[in-house]
């Protein structure tokens, strides 16, 4: 079973007129997932994460302020990207807690693997810094929680969003247990994720790719580089932070992927999973902007999981 965990609180994060993380990109993923052929997925509404949670990836203090920063109305801007209005905590907190009941379904057996479609993103939030559109580090806490709260003794996360995954690796630098793995275009915002970042105990896997990249280059580079990675570090659970915007089409970037190319890395993901952790995948979603080469993505994205989870 494929368990979607959906977060109708995402359409209440409002971002200002002609920003690319838009309420609509959570509609038209609604709308691409309500079709029959998605029928048999499990779904679930996310629920609200507690606080305590979030101290999993960041300081009290850092909760606090993205707190005191949510506006009583209109959108009130955390970093020249990130903006916040009166929806944006419920948000973002239900974001972290679909994540985390995610990780508890497919760790307790009720689901094989599961899709959290939310927004805000999180992958750009870093232990105490609001940044690219990101609030709270959300797979990293998801991870963090499979190993502090869940007992696990190894997990990997996987980054295929065009852009570095810095958050992510901010809060999991020192996390010995936790093997995180971004691919990205570079350079690109946000400037980070060079090889030569690999965590405190080398713990952190960095896959620049050129502009201009395209599927096979990137297929390549999967094969070569990240897959073997991840069989030696044999994880209990595969995290994907799943991003779409390296698409041919999106507007942010200048990768050349197209659907099948995420459907090809999710069904590598998946062979793992299969092989090292009875198949427990948890993805969440992070970037995207032209939104028919999101909902398509996605499409093909959840297809993936749900033919895994039959």
């Amino acid at each position: 079973m494929t368990l979607l965990v959906e977060n109708p609180a995402g359409l209440d994060h409002v971002t200002p007129a002609g920003h690319p993380e838009r309420i609509e990109r959570l509609e038209e993923i609604t709308e691409v997932l309500s079709v029959p052929e998605f029928d048999a997925l499990d779904r679930i509404e996310a629920p609200m994460a507690d606080e305590a949670t979030l101290l999993l990836g960041h300081p009290q203090l850092y909760v606090d302020a993205v707190r005191r920063q949510i506006p009583e109305a209109g959108q009130t801007a955390l970093d020249p990207d990130t903006w916040a209005s009166p929806g944006s905590w419920e948000a973002a907190l239900k974001g972290v807690g679909g994540c985390i009941a995610a990780v508890d379904a497919v760790l307790d057996g009720r689901a094989n693997n599961a899709f959290v479609a939310t927004r805000p993103p999180g992958h750009h939030a870093e232990k105490t810094r609001a940044m690219g559109f990101c609030l709270f580090s959300t797979i990293a806490i998801a991870a963090r929680h499979a190993l502090e709260v869940r007992g696990l003794s190894r997990v990997a996360v996987v980054d295929f969003d065009v852009h570095h995954g810095n958050g992510t690796q901010d809060v999991l630098w020192d996390e010995p247990r936790a093997l995180f793995v971004s691919s990205h275009q570079m350079p690109l915002y946000p400037g980070s994720g060079a090889a030569s970042e690999r965590g405190a105990t080398d713990n952190v896997m960095n896959v620049p790719l050129a502009p201009g990249t395209g599927g096979a280059e990137m297929r390549a580079a999967y094969e070569a580089r990240v897959f073997p990675r991840l069989r030696a570090w044999e994880p209990e659970l595969i995290l994907i932070s799943a991003g779409f915007d390296a698409h041919v089409d999106d507007p942010l970037a200048n990768l050349t992927w197209t659907e099948e190319d995420f459907a090809w890395v999710t069904r590598g993901l998946c062979d793992i999973a299969d092989e090292l952790c009875g198949g427990r995948v948890v993805s969440t979603l992070e970037g995207g902007y032209d939104l028919p080469a999101l909902a398509a993505s996605v499409a093909v994205h959840v297809t993936e999981l749900k033919e895994r989870g039959a």
